[in-house]
């Protein structure tokens, strides 16, 4: 747990990003369990899924928003958050790709532990104020990350190019976002590398983590949503 060094306006953009945060998890979570029933029985459990992975993270941008208005920054809850809902992300797509249940057993007995290995090697190095350190966890848990979204990715490609219509265009959606949205987390890691004491990449910092929890999480349910509806609607 660090002591806030923020100060002005830096202090108030991070306070607001991690409300913002807090309120769009939170909605998130109240909104996926209105949409459980409206998908096929099916998918209904990688709805759910999703309304947990954001009812989770609500909750700990709770417990970090209000330890930032108290002084403190506690980024155990970010990687706390991380360790539950990484895996969690991993499952709720590969309920709605449509792979065949061996398949998808197959791939989560191979894809959650290498989540868990990634986050728990990036901890180290998060907490870390010597940069040696901070490098060496940022390259062992660079493994299993690129290995992850090498997988995730080519199961993208695969149902993306065995569907047609709003299930394809609904998958390569996805694909877009998790690129995107995943790429931002090794890059906010290494800031404070750079200069530990920059008030700027501080904010780049928080701020980036923040935007790519709101993307990975909240966003990334309504692509996994978009998905399970265009599958329903196909089915019927």
């Amino acid at each position: 747990m660090n002591e806030v060094m923020l100060t002005g306006d830096n202090y108030t953009l991070v306070y607001n990003a991690l409300s913002f945060g807090t309120a769009v998890m939170l909605g998130a979570f109240v909104y996926f369990l209105t949409q459980i029933n409206s998908v096929a029985k099916a998918y209904r459990s990688g709805v759910a899924v999703s309304a947990v992975v954001v009812g989770i993270a609500g909750y700990h941008y709770y417990r970090i928003w209000q330890g930032f208005s108290e002084g403190e920054m506690n980024e155990g809850y970010r990687y706390a958050d991380w360790l539950i809902t990484v895996p969690l992300l991993v499952i709720e797509l590969l309920i709605v790709l449509g792979v065949a249940n061996e398949v998808r057993k197959g791939l989560m007995r191979k894809l959650v532990p290498a989540t868990v290995l990634m986050i728990a090697l990036g901890y180290p190095g998060e907490v870390s104020s010597d940069n040696g350190t901070k490098w060496l966890w940022w390259v062992l848990a660079m493994i299993p990350f690129v290995y992850i979204l090498w997988v995730l990715y080519g199961q993208l490609q695969e149902a993306s190019s065995r569907e047609s219509g709003a299930v394809a265009g609904a998958i390569k959606n996805a694909t877009v976002v998790l690129l995107v949205t995943w790429c931002v987390y090794p890059i906010a890691y290494l800031f404070p590398v750079f200069d530990a004491n920059s008030e700027g990449l501080e904010v780049l910092r928080q701020v980036g983590y923040t935007f790519a929890d709101i993307t990975a999480k909240a966003l990334y349910g309504l692509m996994i949503l978009g998905i399970a509806k265009a599958r329903t609607a196909n089915e019927s």
